[in-house]
Formats: structure tokens, C-alpha cells, sequence
């Protein structure tokens, strides 16, 4: 059964926070489990999610939840061991809406970081707005 793969260990990045407004919409804002608050990010395209976790994982879905409006349309997935290169794994097509959308990812290797890349929005200027993500799997 595939469970949370992010932990209190687990070093999260982004590319950009609006304004740079990190008390407001910082990135912690996507695991707090809060309806309310979320990562919101600047504009332009290839905006992205960086995961860095303690140990190797197994990545079996990818749960999100945007902000109508403020979706990534095209999101593509990568991942790698602690130093070696980004690997394409899978690109998925979220649809624009408030929903929490569920993207079960086929057979992958096991990665030590995960970056989501959302290639482009559904907002004009490319801004996304997310307020919850999870990865499930397992750690191996």
C-alpha cells in the first residue's frame, strides 16, 4: 500500500514565491494540510517543485491541488539519485480546476529527488498557485 513519501526530512524547493511573499505564499504552505493557504508562485513559464528526500523512494502517485485558473497544464516529472542528473520519468496533463487530481505514475526507478516541472499554466502570465501536493510510494 502506498503511503506519504514526504517526511519532516524531506528539503523542498521552488523556483519562485509571488513578490517573493514567503510568509504569505512559501512553499510550506503546499504539506501544512491547510485548505486555506498556499505555494503561490511568480510569473513565467517553467515554474517548479523540488523534493529532495532523506532516503530512496519509489514513486507510485502524485496528488495536487491548484487553483483554478492557476493550473500547470502541461507537468512534467523527473527524478534522480543524490548527485547524479535529472532523468525524465513522466509528463501528466492536469485539468483546471480546485479539485485535488490524483496522477498514478508508472514503473520508475527509485529517486532521491523529484522535481515537478509545470512546463506552462493556465494563467496568462504563467503563474501557478498550489495548495496541497503529495507523493506516494514507498521508501526503499
Amino acid at each position: 500500500m502506498a503511503t506519504s513519501v514526504i517526511c519532516k526530512e524531506t528539503v523542498s524547493r521552488v523556483s519562485s514565491v509571488l513578490n517573493r511573499d514567503v510568509k504569505q505564499f512559501g512553499k510550506h504552505y503546499m504539506f501544512d494540510c491547510n485548505e486555506e493557504t498556499c505555494w503561490n508562485s511568480d510569473q513565467g513559464d517553467l515554474q517548479w517543485v523540488l523534493l529532495d528526500f532523506p532516503k530512496p523512494v519509489k514513486i507510485s502517485t502524485v496528488n495536487v491541488q491548484f487553483q483554478g485558473g492557476f493550473a500547470g497544464k502541461t507537468c512534467r516529472l523527473e527524478g534522480s539519485l543524490k548527485d547524479e542528473a535529472f532523468a525524465n520519468l513522466t509528463v501528466f496533463y492536469p485539468e483546471d480546476n480546485n479539485n485535488v487530481q490524483s496522477f498514478p505514475i508508472g514503473e520508475t526507478p527509485s529517486v532521491q529527488r523529484l522535481k515537478i516541472v509545470f512546463e506552462n499554466s493556465t494563467d496568462f502570465f504563467g503563474r501557478i498557485i498550489v495548495y496541497s501536493l503529495d507523493v506516494l510510494g514507498e521508501r526503499t
